[in-house]
């Protein structure tokens, strides 16, 4: 090779490199900007909010959470109470927001012994039972998520539950442990910001590919009183126990718990899964205070950087976000500065003023769990089209410039209407370390209906439930029950899909059948009562039996189940695809035509073999999903495909068999219809491939993929009509 040509030949192979070493950096950096989607949600906060809906009813109807001191927690409630800061060991509140549930905690369900919950910090119970409802409420059963790459980002500041094993690490240590999740497992402790900043962090590593998916949240249960005690000391709590953000009554924060989680993806990811996306986190940005005029006082201009950083990240102008759930806490110090920033930042030239509130106003303030809260209540805000109104806003405070920028309060509730863009908003956390984050959030695009998934009549249908315990199934009914009441619009076949499909099965089991709503809501009455009811079938499951397969020789009337499946079902669709092109030299159809009603169903040689590859297809759907059977049998064409699931017959053998026995029978149909084909052993032998020795059922070398082998029930001769008429138990 002359030197010339050895040139061009390096230059071809630096060039192709250099177009590899390109793509793969567009990947990179298209995934790391790649912007995330919120896919599940759920929450536990105090005014009786167990559940996001639960939280916007709170915050549409202008209601607080705000109750006295727990009295089931060994404090001196009565003589906890002094009007005087300085007097030692007592608290100038005696109202807070309180988890007044927090110390009930299901640990059968989680096979936690009752020893071991007893030294369990409540606040890792709670974030454990809300990651498991958040993972249900992305339409995920938890249990596939065991041995995945799924990070757990949980932020906690409170430490003071007594025997507690293991410190903060924990708290996050506890779900990926019990869940057998495999990714990072992170505790974030940057106090009141730390919920925040275990999104950052959580975007940051799906972003990266460190995790698929990530459960982000933060809780907050105060065992003892003791941040009554300091901060009553420090003059910092509200008289009243209620936080008045960005109001000229401000005198102060008002601690409260709660705990809420949120479910993390990939946006691609969610999408190319069909999962439901709550809303798209654009930007996220995270820094400190610095050396500022002290080391809890807030930072004015570090607020502004984070704001501004996450615009940024982004990718947006401050114009384009419409409204931002503040820190808000109340204090006549923090307040003020918060409210300069935001207008800083987001007071310049826009076409509309910048909305301003605080969820703080209606929780107090939950601390390592707030800024979760702003997030849930933000999201919900853009789904309904409605910026709640922050309560106790007697006027705005008047430390503040509010002629400085484009920036107003929400005193009353405001309209969100849809517009060119989609809505957006930013929610911000400011942590007494220091430690600022800032989140801005985007709805999502409508989700558009995929072909042939129109909604079908809601009734007849099942529902089914389950529990660890007969007391966890009663529970499960009353909460469907409650729910079915309160939804009078919703389908009830697609609560039943997803009850099947992606919720756990537990051992104690229950079935409601009902032909129309009110049938179905008395069903589970008697379910949650405990009561015998004629459309409730019940029972106990133990561990797994045999499960056998019957492969009927009729079924003309399920061609309508089969067009969703090939809709719906990959696996369906796929199995389809395999016999369609089995069939095809033996006979004058296509076999997907026929299924959607464009060519004629009602000949026996074409109704046989489509009925033929419609079980063979099921099957293989039923084992996709875990059920695969120990012995099959079948009647008529049902004994080719149990033949052909068993393994005895190859896929190609059991389509030629189908076709020519249908065409047989319209060959005989003069005769009278014969229920059975006869014919002499030497065209079976010609038509059927042969085993050593004659035509014998036997093992197939090339079984279906991914079945267990099955044993057959030998059969030694030829019989007129070769059929087998049972298959035995896996081999």
């Amino acid at each position: 090779m002359s030197s010339e040509d050895k040139l061009r030949d390096y230059l071809r192979r630096v060039t192709a490199e250099l177009q590899v070493t390109r793509r793969r950096l567009r990947e990179a950096e298209s995934r790391y900007t790649e912007p995330i989607a919120l896919v599940g949600m759920a929450c536990h906060y105090p005014g009786g909010v167990e559940s996001p809906e639960d939280l916007w009813s709170l915050v549409a109807e202008g209601r607080d959470g705000i109750t006295g001191f727990p009295r089931d927690r060994g404090w001196d409630v009565d003589g906890l109470y002094h009007p005087d800061p300085d007097h030692p060991g007592t608290s100038t509140v005696r109202d807070g927001g309180f988890l007044h549930d927090a110390p009930a905690f299901d640990a059968g369900f989680f096979g936690i012994s009752p020893k071991e919950a007893l030294y369990t910090d409540p606040q890792q119970r709670l974030i454990l039972q809300t990651s498991w409802e958040a993972v249900e409420r992305a339409g995920l059963d938890p249990a596939v998520l065991r041995d995945t790459r799924t990070g757990v980002f949980t932020g906690v500041m409170h430490h003071d539950y007594h025997g507690a094993q293991g410190g903060g690490s924990v708290v996050s240590g506890r779900v990926a442990y019990q869940l057998g999740l495999r990714g990072p497992a992170v505790t974030v402790d940057t106090a009141c910001s730390s919920s925040l900043v275990a999104l950052h962090q959580a975007v940051r590593a799906l972003q990266r590919g460190e995790c698929d998916m990530a459960l982000v949240g933060g809780v907050t249960v105060m065992a003892t009183p003791s941040a009554f005690v300091e901060f009553s000391r420090q003059r910092g709590l509200a008289p009243d126990g209620r936080c008045k953000p960005f109001a000229a009554a401000a005198d102060g924060t008002a601690w409260s718990e709660g705990v809420g989680v949120l479910v993390l993806e990939r946006h691609s990811a969610a999408v190319a899964a069909g999962r439901p996306v709550h809303a798209i986190v654009r930007g996220v940005a995270v820094n400190s205070d610095g050396a500022s005029n002290g080391l809890t006082a807030p930072n004015g201009p570090a607020q502004r950087r984070v704001i501004q950083d996450a615009l940024v990240d982004a990718g947006l102008t401050p114009a384009q976000v419409a409204a931002v759930e503040a820190h808000g806490t109340g204090t006549p110090l923090g307040d003020p500065v918060e409210a300069q920033a935001v207008l800083g930042v987001y007071g310049g030239d826009r076409p509309r003023p910048l909305w301003l509130g605080s969820i703080k106003s209606n929780l107090g303030h939950t601390q390592a769990a707030a800024g979760v809260a702003g997030i849930i209540k933000m999201v919900l805000a853009m789904r309904h089209g409605v910026l709640p109104r922050t309560l106790h806003l007697d006027r705005p405070t008047p430390y503040v410039d509010w002629s400085a920028g484009a920036v107003e309060l929400l005193a009353e509730a405001v309209p969100w209407p849809s517009g060119d863009e989609p809505r957006r908003a930013a929610v911000s956390s400011f942590g007494v370390s220091g430690t600022n984050a800032h989140v801005i959030l985007e709805e999502p695009a409508a989700a558009t209906p995929a072909p042939g998934t129109e909604p079908a009549e809601s009734w007849p249908c099942a529902w089914a439930m389950s529990g660890r315990s007969p007391a966890g199934l009663r529970a499960q009914a009353a909460a469907l029950a409650a729910d079915l009441a309160a939804r009078a619009d919703q389908d009830p076949r697609d609560v039943a899909s997803s009850l099947v499909t992606k919720r756990t099965a537990h051992e104690h089991r229950a079935v409601v059948c009902a032909a129309d709503r009110d049938g179905l809501l008395t069903g589970l009455a008697d379910v949650a009562a405990g009561r015998p009811s004629p459309t409730v079938v019940e029972g106990v499951i133990g561990a797994p039996g045999p499960v056998a397969f019957l492969f009927p020789g009729q079924g003309s009337q399920w061609r309508e189940m089969a067009v969703r499946l090939l809709e719906s079902s990959p696996v369906f669709r796929d199995r389809i695809a395999e016999c369609e092109a089995a069939l095809a030299p033996y006979v004058d159809f296509e076999l997907t035509s026929v299924l959607r009603g464009e060519q004629d169903y009602d000949r026996v040689d074409v109704v046989q073999p489509v009925l033929f590859a419609m079980m063979v297809a099921l099957a293989e759907v039923w084992r996709s999903v875990g059920v695969t059977p120990a012995a099959v049998a079948g009647h008529s064409q049902g004994e080719i495909a149990a033949a052909y699931v068993a393994g005895a017959l190859t896929l190609p053998d059991a389509a030629r068999v189908v076709a020519l026995r249908s065409q047989a029978l319209v060959e005989l149909s003069g005769l009278g219809g014969m229920m059975s084909v006869a014919l002499p052993a030497d065209q079976v032998r010609e038509r059927c491939a042969p085993g050593a020795g004659g035509c014998r059922w036997r093992r197939s070398t090339a079984r279906p993929r991914s079945w267990s082998p099955v044993t057959v029930t030998p059969w030694t001769s030829c019989s007129p009509s070769w059929r087998p008429r049972r298959y035995g138990p896996v081999g």
